[in-house]
């Protein structure tokens, strides 16, 4: 293990939050139609930029290199990343791959992993805590699993002390500290560090930066084991939310808290 890094960070082209998500086709696969960079993968590659910064940077070598899974626009998660620093991104795009659950695109992603590492080998894979998109959190344990590497999983802090690794795990009640053996997969929590946004000079830099787009092809894989086809789960049936409906207005006539004791209690709620 050498003192540069190559560390490759996992970042999804997802439905942004600030808009409802809608399930479309006769897959009931989720519309990306208005997709932006995953919030929580931006966490990831902020710990990936410090890891490589305090070792110099891309100009002493170290490599941030951002992989996305995904149709043709989520070649803009890729172009984010390199705006807010990457110094090199991967797109693995494919029509099969469409459809894909967590285990399908896991079995991707480290076959993609792979593929990059056959030009020298990574050192760290990074990813958020989840993809607000599906929420399962199923695809940083599957991905080490698939790859033969230590997890370490919602990662509160990360130190590489040579081929050491050192994170920190929190809950509500403590905080548990855990050490790992390069090359390792970790995913992140949002409370690792705070984004940086990309800036003018990082936008213009961003344009020169190398984006490799590969095929199932190219990472040896078939068709039939992604996608619908190559998922362990599938969506059988989904409808829309029902419509809110009015709530229950108690008026205060005096017996206000008693009216609310009792509502509460008739729906088992005290």
């Amino acid at each position: 293990m050498g003192e540069t890094l190559k560390i490759i960070v996992l970042v999804k082209h997802v439905p942004d939050t600030q808009f409802d998500r809608h399930l479309s086709g006769p897959a009931n696969s989720i519309d990306r139609s208005e997709s932006i960079l995953s919030e929580l993968d931006e966490y990831a590659l902020e710990a990936a930029l410090q890891l490589s910064e305090a070792r110099g940077g891309a100009k002493a070598g170290n490599q941030v290199i951002a992989l996305s899974m995904g149709p043709a626009a989520a070649a803009n998660a890729v172009k984010k990343s390199l705006q807010i620093g990457a110094s090199e991104g991967v797109h693995l795009t494919d029509a099969s791959l469409a459809g894909s659950d967590a285990a399908a695109t896991s079995l991707a992603l480290a076959a993609a992993i792979r593929h990059i590492g056959a030009e020298g080998q990574v050192d760290l894979v990074l990813t958020g805590m989840a993809s607000t998109d599906g929420e399962t959190s199923l695809v940083p344990a599957q991905l080490a699993e698939r790859l033969g590497l230590p997890q370490v999983t919602f990662a509160s802090s990360l130190e590489i002390n040579g081929s050491t690794l050192t994170a920190s795990r929190d809950t509500d009640s403590h905080s548990t500290t855990v050490e790992a053996t390069l090359p390792a997969v970790v995913s992140v929590t949002d409370q690792i560090n705070d984004p940086r946004y990309p800036n003018f000079k990082g936008i213009i830099a961003a344009k020169r930066k190398t984006v490799t787009t590969l095929s199932l092809a190219d990472i040896g894989l078939d068709s039939a084991q992604v996608g619908q086809s190559g998922s362990w789960t599938t969506v059988v049936t989904a409808e829309p939310r029902p419509p809110r409906t009015a709530g229950t207005i108690i008026t205060d006539d005096g017996d206000a808290g008693v009216k609310l004791v009792d509502f509460l209690a008739a729906r088992k709620l005290l």
